[in-house]
Parts: structure tokens; C-alpha cells; sequence
């Protein structure tokens, strides 16, 4: 909105030409989201309180947790707004890959806000049923990878972050890969949330880091000095995830530990689904793999889980996700969601460092 608004009128006041910089309205959307998040956050926690949005803990988890239970929840509420409002100030509201990535992050964040709701409004403990969870985030995803499918322009190659000479045309099997890409981003997300402020800080690095990989992949020039795919238009992007950025330390503020709210699957589903749309959109779907490694143990480890009691009748982990893990051995929660922060950083800076290594 403000760059249409004030780039037009650099012609006459030179001072407005600073809207064409992507690094310029990157920073103030971070900024904007941050402001949001601190103005509204208070509001949104007493709202949400009223409505006795309140946590329910599960009985078999860590004891630990048993003192969490009223804490506000769907405080993803926040984090939608601290993105959204953002984004629509400050990004070129022409560029289709902009209004994609909002499609997934808003239509997810839907998705978890019903699921919410039914659960800690309504008290129906059941929610939306995996099923339904299931059928409306393949529906949305499929629908990103069928028009990306159908977009002129946009490869459906694969590439990998190591190799620089391999990348396989999927053809219409893309839509299916994309799909996986963000549907599993969602979910993995989710089971990550399970400790204060364990997701959120690990987004926020994941979101800088594919703000540097969108500044490149929508920059021609760079792109083909450092060997990676320019996708023209999704430097745009890196606006978004300036949003995200801000979105996430602001809402940090509020979910660091002790938590004053949760954001429940309306910000853990929105929030992985946006993550995983970056990646595609960039195509750079195999480095977030590395990036979101975090992301990608936790859910490991419940399919491990799982799959070992159901095929062996043992356990693998005193409790999934892992990071429940750790705290029945005896780890405190904020040294667990710290050092899983530090991994997050580390495995950014590989990826970051796999620029170079094409």
C-alpha cells in the first residue's frame, strides 16, 4: 500500500525513491510487524482469555507442564495480524508470488483457527478431525502447486543445494513434491510447538534466512554469480519474511518462557505452511530441510515413535516429540528450547554457506 502509494511520486520528491529498495521496505516491514505485535499483543492475550481460549494440558506429558494449564491459547491470532498488516504496507501488492504465500499462511491459519476453537472455546476435545486437518491443507498446497504448475516461466526442476549440475524436471509430479513440501512444513511445525517460545524462535531464523535466499533468487544478477535459480518477482518475498522475522520476535515477547500465550495451530499450521510456500517459491525446497532441521527431527521422531510401538511394541524416546524427551531425563525447559534455538542457527548458517558450494 505505502509503496504504491509514496513510489509513484518519486519523480517529483526524490525522497520517495527509497520505496524501490527492497532492503529499505524489508527493514520497515520487520519494524511495522514488530510495532503490531507490542500494540495490539496485550489486547489480543485479554480477548483471547475472555473467551477462555485457555491451553488444556495432556495428563501423560512431563508434570511440569500441569502449571501451564489455563494459559491463553490461539494467540497465532497475533502473529496472522503482525504478518498480513505488514506485508500489505510495505510489499508490491502486484506480485502474485506475495499474495500466494499469504494465501497458504491466512488459509492455514484458518485451518488451525476452527481446530482451535472447537477445541478450547467450544471444549469438543476432538477439534477438526485429522482427516478434515488433513484434507484442507492438501487442498490449499495442491492448489499453490497446480497454478505454480501452470505459471509461464516457472521451472518445475528440482535442485539440490550440493550439486549444482543436477536438477531433474519433475514435470506435473512437482505438484505432488510442492504439496508434500508444504504440507509437511505445516505439521512439522506443529509438533515442534510444544514448549514456550520452542517454535516460534526457530521460525523467525528460518524466515531471515529464506529472506536472504528470496533477495537472491528475484536478483538475476546475483543468482547467476552465486548458481541458483532466478525466479523473477520472488525478491518480493524477502518483504514477507521481514514481516515473519518481526512477526516472530514479536511475539516472542509474549511466548518466551514463561509464557503468557500460546499460539496453538493457528500460528504453528500458518506459520510452517508459509515457511515451506517460501521454499517453493524460491526453489529451494531441499535446503529447507537443513534450515528447518529443528523442524524435521521433531517430526521424525514421532513417526519413529510411533512406528516402533506400533511394529515392536517398544519406545524409541521416553516421550514424542523429542523435545518431551529431554525434559522426562531431566533437562529444564528453557536449556532445551535454547540450545534447539543455537541448532537452528547453526544449520542456517550451513545453509547459508551452501551458496557458495554449487
Amino acid at each position: 500500500m505505502l509503496y504504491h502509494l509514496f513510489y509513484p511520486l518519486a519523480s517529483s520528491v526524490k525522497l520517495f525513491n527509497i520505496f524501490r529498495y527492497l532492503t529499505f521496505r524489508t527493514i520497515y516491514a520487520m519494524i511495522t510487524a514488530l510495532i503490531v505485535s507490542f500494540i495490539i499483543g496485550p489486547w489480543i492475550i485479554r480477548q483471547l482469555a475472555g473467551l477462555q481460549a485457555r491451553q488444556v494440558i495432556r495428563t501423560d506429558g512431563p508434570e511440569s507442564h500441569l502449571k501451564k494449564a489455563g494459559t491463553p491459547t490461539m494467540g497465532g491470532v497475533l502473529i496472522l495480524a503482525a504478518i498480513v498488516i505488514p506485508t500489505l504496507l510495505w510489499a508490491d501488492l502486484s506480485n502474485l508470488y506475495v499474495w500466494l504465500t499469504l494465501f497458504i499462511i491466512v488459509g492455514y491459519g484458518l485451518i488451525g483457527f476452527v481446530d482451535d476453537y472447537k477445541k478450547v472455546v467450544e471444549k469438543n476435545p476432538k477439534g477438526l478431525s485429522p482427516r478434515q486437518k488433513m484434507f484442507w491443507q492438501v487442498f490449499l498446497a495442491a492448489g499453490v502447486g497446480i497454478f505454480l504448475f501452470k505459471r509461464p516461466g516457472f521451472s518445475t526442476e528440482l535442485y539440490f543445494p550440493f550439486f549444482k549440475n543436477v536438477h531433474p524436471d519433475l514435470g506435473f509430479v512437482y505438484v505432488v513434491f510442492a504439496t508434500l513440501v508444504i504440507v509437511g512444513a505445516s505439521n512439522a511445525v506443529n509438533l515442534t510447538d510444544g514448549l514456550d517460545g520452542l517454535a516460534i524462535g526457530p521460525v523467525a531464523i528460518n524466515a531471515a534466512t529464506y529472506m536472504i535466499f528470496c533477495y537472491i533468487a528475484g536478483n538475476i544478477k546475483l543468482s547467476s554469480y552465486l548458481q541458483i535459480p532466478y525466479v523473477a518477482g520472488s525478491g518480493e518475498l524477502a518483504v514477507l519474511c521481514g514481516a515473519m522475522v518481526g512477526a516472530g520476535l514479536g511475539f516472542l515477547w509474549y511466548n518466551s518462557y514463561p509464557a503468557e500465550v500460546f499460539m496453538g495451530d493457528v500460528g504453528s499450521l500458518s506459520l510452517g505452511g508459509g515457511l515451506g510456500t517460501l521454499a517453493v517459491l524460491t526453489k529451494q525446497e531441499i535446503l529447507l530441510v537443513i534450515v528447518g532441521g529443528v523442524f524435521v527431527i521433531e517430526a521424525l521422531s514421532v513417526i519413529f515413535q510411533v512406528g516402533s510401538y506400533k511394529y515392536r511394541g517398544k519406545r524409541i524416546f521416553r516421550m514424542a516429540p523429542i523435545h518431551h524427551h529431554f525434559e522426562l531425563k531431566g533437562v529444564a525447559e528453557p536449556k532445551i528450547i535454547v540450545r534447539f534455538w543455537i541448532i537452528t542457527i547453526i544449520l542456517a548458517l550451513v545453509a547459508i554457506s551452501t551458496l557458495k558450494m554449487r
